[in-house]
């Protein structure tokens, strides 16, 4: 038993002479070769990573929006009345609780009642997140967003017809009130549809469908990446391109080649269509006026010019 016997604290040893516990042997060799230690958040069992793994997922749980999806929000009860009596496509009207029921209020339930807009009562509190702090006066509408055509299909829209296409096509116009109203005069007189660029351009908000005044339901509106490749798109495919400048070499009323396939380009007042559209254009044209008077905005232009060729394609 004394032969067995062993220093309390001592090491035994192996036959080989190695250790079996401490700080070597073993459990030296053991931590050979693993590298540095994980950060944090690359650890499974780390505070930060569970945190980092429950945001990310958090994140991927959310609804993605596609590039057309984006609403609008149009808030205040003069704005809203306006837009319902413009027959804009509302998704959705939110009224505050406890708003008062003047006589716009009432007159807002009536036309989305007529136009079958749904309605909804929420807090004023949720109101004011949803418009982003605007003065909504308990009232707001909700417009989905835009569903522009493809330009090939404003040519096919008039094949169908058995029309010759007559296409409307903005370059630099960038109030959405002058594209409601190029837009309004394109409906009157017959026109296809418009064309817009996708960049630097008014786009269809609700100005533009408030100032359209209807219009916009009956006339698609498509936009372009680049109008000086969709003018030669169109040209390509039989259209004749004609651009409105102040210095064009044909007056308007002598236009003789508007009773064909024909696309009208408009600029915005002031600048006028660009340099390179006004070169890729088959013909400039000008519209006569009084030399005090320098310019026409696109709305009127277009009005005018419209006019002009209905009564030459009749």
């Amino acid at each position: 038993m004394a032969g067995n016997s062993q220093r309390r604290g001592a090491i035994k040893k192996t036959g080989k002479g190695n250790p079996t516990a401490g700080s070597g042997g073993r459990v030296r060799r053991g931590l050979e070769g693993k590298g540095p230690t994980p950060k944090a958040h690359e650890r499974p069992n780390h505070k930060v990573y569970k945190m980092k793994n429950a945001a990310e997922k958090r994140e991927a749980a959310k609804p993605k929006r596609g590039k057309g999806d984006q609403a609008e929000w149009v808030a205040g009860r003069n704005s809203v009345v306006e837009l319902l009596r413009a027959t804009v496509p509302v998704r959705t009207l939110y009224v505050a609780e406890g708003t008062d029921r003047d006589e716009r209020i009432r007159e807002i339930f009536r036309l989305a009642a007529d136009q079958h807009v749904s309605l909804l009562e929420i807090g004023r509190v949720e109101l004011d997140k949803l418009t982003g702090g605007a003065v909504h006066q308990g009232i707001a509408a909700k417009i989905d967003a835009y569903e522009y055509a493809h330009p090939d299909d404003l040519i096919k829209a008039a094949h169908e017809n058995e029309q010759d296409p007559l296409i409307v096509m903005l370059d630099s116009v960038t109030d959405p009130r002058n594209l409601g109203a190029v837009i309004r005069s394109a409906a009157g007189f017959g026109a296809h549809g418009v064309v817009i660029p996708e960049r630097r351009s008014a786009q269809m908000t609700a100005s533009a469908w408030k100032a359209s005044a209807g219009a916009a339901v009956r006339v698609p509106v498509a936009r372009a990446t680049n109008l000086t490749r969709q003018i030669k798109a169109y040209k390509e495919a039989g259209l004749m391109v004609i651009g409105l400048t102040a210095d064009g070499e044909v007056s308007l009323p002598d236009l003789d080649v508007a009773d064909g396939p024909l696309v009208l380009v408009i600029g915005s007042e002031g600048k006028g269509i660009s340099r390179l559209v006004a070169e890729n254009c088959d013909l400039l044209v000008s519209i006569p006026m009084a030399s005090t008077l320098e310019s026409l905005n696109a709305g009127v232009a277009a009005g005018i010019a419209l006019y002009v060729i209905d009564q030459k394609r009749v």
